[in-house]
């Protein structure tokens, strides 16, 4: 019963296999902008003088903005965490 198959094109092999490494790699930049932001965040909290302090706030902002950045990248592929392999999933 072919006809009873879902109308949806098939994707070939090796297009499925770019988008899961793009979709792979943005899910990993993503992780290291959160554990960036995360250092920042406690550096800023340690921080001890006017030249620390605005040192940690400029880090922090940066951080921040790329974490955002790479959060916007991961939403418009449509990125799941939960279509990745159990074994690449990393608990926040």
């Amino acid at each position: 019963m072919a006809w009873f198959r879902s109308k949806e094109p098939k994707i070939p092999a090796w297009q499925l296999k770019e988008k899961q490494k793009e979709e792979l790699e943005v899910y990993m930049d993503v992780r290291k902008a959160q554990t960036e932001w995360e250092r920042a965040r406690m550096l800023f909290e340690e921080a001890e003088g006017e030249e620390q302090i605005d040192y940690a706030i400029y880090m922090l902002e940066a951080a921040e903005r790329k974490y955002q950045m790479n959060l916007r990248v991961a939403k418009r592929i449509g990125l799941n965490r939960a279509q990745l392999p159990v074994h690449l999933r990393v608990e926040a």
